[in-house]
Order: structure tokens, then C-alpha cells, then sequence
């Protein structure tokens, strides 16, 4: 069998022996004679998969006892409808505003999206940098009326990641101690330790870091799924499918959830404890990210234009300083094994996406590849 080294920003990646035991257990799951791709989703054995995936899941993250986790569906970008839907209106129910901090390509999504639910303010947006930096929070011009605060914590297509956590009381007094920050972690969730407490709301599409595309994993703080008349805050236009209230009542059983994801995504959360959890797994990122970076800044044949302090540890971005070298490069790399370089269409240029399951061998193939081609031109 002959694997190569995967750098796709998503679907990603996912551990091998995760695929071997998916595939071991593909037609017979622990002697029942069926694939949990086949199971009711009601039944035990499948209820127990699901029981599992939430308690390890729970465990990896911290999550506090006052946070439900919903598993759904519409990935990220489903969320950035989801979120309004659910939040906009406030406990008071008549808010319909929210803050955004805009840092690339997904949160101008988000931001574009939400804006068919109620209005949006920009509080702060990195556009003026080309999308190449995180906003200095004591710029963020935050607004009292807006029911939440929306981040997009790691930008996969730009490669910007926020390495602090927002602290809204230190940065701009008590006055917005509690404003509610949602964060879409969908890139970065999983890569290493998070203050789960300090964000209302945490979610992310499982294509990165957690299984195949098709499961969405949200952790919301209690709280925010009630109005201040005790019933739930969403729209009354939310789809009933998509209301976290009824979602958390339900334990995420309201419909059909995407079984076989959730179970996908119970392996990885097992490989990650076995890999010593969350701070390893950091360790594991901080190594792969500081081989590709420090080799982009040694040499003028190849940039990165993220501002250092906020380059993201999951997703590279890189460009050849010759651009009419780029097809050249893709097609020896891909000779090497090394798949998926392409960097997006919105920028351009290169992306390696080195997450949890990429090894620091695919790393260092890659950097060689990288020095080879140099040399080569």
C-alpha cells in the first residue's frame, strides 16, 4: 500500500490508523454484523458510539458541565446561518445585531451571510493588510447593542491565526465583560488546548482535525439557548433541525445525525488521547510549523506574507517569487508524493495544511522537495 503525504486544507488528512480500524470494523462493528454506517442511530449500539465520542471529546477539550455539545450538520459555512438564526435576536429577543472582526476569507463569509438576519458590525477587518494579520484587539470597535461577537480564530485560506484569547473586559472595560464571542474554530479546533470557558460559542465542520466532511461539532454555553422569557432564543423562522435548543434536548438525536462521522470522529478523539492529548498534539504542530516556516524565511525563492505573530500553525500559505514557476512546482511535487499544494483560488500561490495527522516526515519531505526545486531553478 502506497500512502502519500496529504496536504489538503479539507477534507484532510486523517490518521492511518484510524482508517485501518474503520476499515477492520467497516462490515462487521464488534460482532454485531453490520457497518455503523447501517445502524439506527436510536439503537444501542450506535446510541454507545455517540455516548463514547461526546465523553472523549468533553475530556480533550475541557469542556465546562455548563456547555452542551451538539453534533449537526451544514459545516462551517452552515453555521454562519445557524449562528444568527439561534443568537442575533439576544436574551431580550430584539436585538437582531452582532459584532465581527473580518481577518480573511471566512470571516468575510460569515460577516456576509449573517447580514441576511439582522445587521452586522465590522469591528475591526484586516483588509488593509491583505489579509496578513490579526487586528490589535484594543482597535476593535465593538458595538454595546450587538447580541454576540464572531471570530474566525484560524482563516484557513489566508493562514492567520489568533494565539490569544480575547479578553473583551481587559481590552475594553466591564461594560463588555459579557458580550458573548463566537468563535469558528473549524481549522485549528483540536490542535491544541482551549479556554472553552472563555467563548459563549465554539464551532467547526469535522473536515480538518475530526473526521470526514458532513459532521458539524458545536460547543454552546447554556445560557445563550434561552430568551429571557425562559424558551428558546431562536428565530421563529430557525428550521427546528438547525435550533440548538431543541438540538441540546434531543442530544443531538432531533434528526438523523451523521452517524458514521461521529463515529470517525470517536477514533481520532481515542488517537488523540493515546498521542498524550491536546498540549502533545500542540508540541507535534509547534514542530512542523516552525521546519516550514523557518526554511520560508531563509530563503527570498519562496514567501510567506503573514505577519509572524499570527501565522497559523495548521494552514501555510507560500508563494514562489517567479509565479510562472508554479506549475512546475506542483507537478514535481505531486511526482513526490507530496498531494494537494495548490493553494487556493481566492490568493493563489501555494498551501501546506499540516494538521493533527500529518506527520513531521511529510514535513520534512516537503521542505526538501522545496530545497530541491530551488536548486533546480
Amino acid at each position: 500500500m502506497s500512502r502519500v503525504f496529504n496536504f489538503s486544507a479539507g477534507p484532510a488528512a486523517l490518521p492511518q490508523i484510524v482508517l485501518e480500524q474503520a476499515a477492520a470494523e467497516m462490515l462487521d462493528w464488534h460482532g454485531t454484523g453490520m457497518s455503523v454506517m447501517e445502524m439506527s442511530h436510536r439503537g444501542s449500539d450506535f446510541m454507545g458510539i455517540h455516548a463514547e465520542a461526546l465523553a472523549d471529546l468533553r475530556e480533550l477539550l475541557a469542556v465546562p458541565s455548563n456547555y452542551k455539545i451538539l453534533f449537526l450538520q451544514g459545516g462551517g459555512l452552515g453555521e454562519n446561518a445557524i449562528v444568527p438564526l439561534n443568537l442575533m435576536r439576544g436574551k431580550s429577543g430584539n436585538q437582531n445585531e452582532a459584532d465581527i472582526v473580518i481577518t480573511g476569507v471566512w470571516s468575510e463569509k460569515s460577516h456576509q451571510e449573517a447580514q441576511r438576519y439582522g445587521a452586522m458590525n465590522i469591528a475591526a477587518s484586516a483588509a488593509d493588510t491583505g489579509f496578513t494579520a490579526v487586528p490589535a484587539i484594543e482597535s476593535w470597535k465593538l458595538n454595546q447593542n450587538s447580541a454576540y461577537l464572531h471570530l474566525c480564530t484560524n482563516e484557513t485560506i489566508n493562514g492567520v491565526e489568533y494565539h490569544f484569547t480575547p479578553d473583551l473586559a481587559k481590552s475594553h472595560g466591564a461594560a463588555f465583560a459579557d458580550m458573548p464571542i463566537v468563535a469558528d474554530m473549524s481549522s485549528h479546533i483540536l490542535s491544541r488546548p482551549v479556554d472553552v470557558s472563555k467563548y459563549a460559542l465554539i464551532y467547526g465542520g469535522a473536515q480538518k482535525n475530526i473526521g470526514p466532511a458532513g459532521l458539524t461539532i458545536a460547543l454552546v454555553r447554556e445560557d445563550l439557548l434561552l430568551n429571557e422569557a425562559g424558551t428558546s432564543r431562536a428565530h421563529p423562522m430557525c428550521p427546528s433541525v438547525f435550533n440548538y435548543k431543541l438540538l441540546a434536548e434531543s442530544d443531538s438525536m432531533y434528526n438523523t445525525p451523521p452517524t458514521y462521522g461521529i463515529y470517525i470522529a470517536g477514533l481520532v478523539f481515542k488517537w488523540l488521547k493515546a498521542q498524550g492529548g491536546l498540549k502533545a498534539m500542540e508540541m507535534h504542530n509547534r514542530t512542523k510549523a516552525a521546519l516550514l516556516y523557518g526554511y520560508l524565511d531563509s530563503t527570498d525563492f519562496y514567501a510567506n506574507r503573514v505577519n509572524k505573530a499570527d501565522r497559523s500553525l495548521m494552514n501555510v500559505p507560500f508563494f514562489l517569487q517567479d509565479e510562472s514557476l508554479n506549475a512546475a512546482f506542483l507537478q514535481g511535487a505531486n511526482e513526490a508524493g507530496l498531494k494537494q499544494l495548490k493553494g487556493h483560488r481566492a490568493i493563489g500561490g501555494m498551501r501546506a495544511s499540516i494538521y493533527n495527522a500529518m506527520p513531521l516526515a511529510g514535513v520534512e519531505a516537503l521542505v526538501d522537495y522545496m530545497k530541491a526545486f530551488e536548486r533546480a531553478h
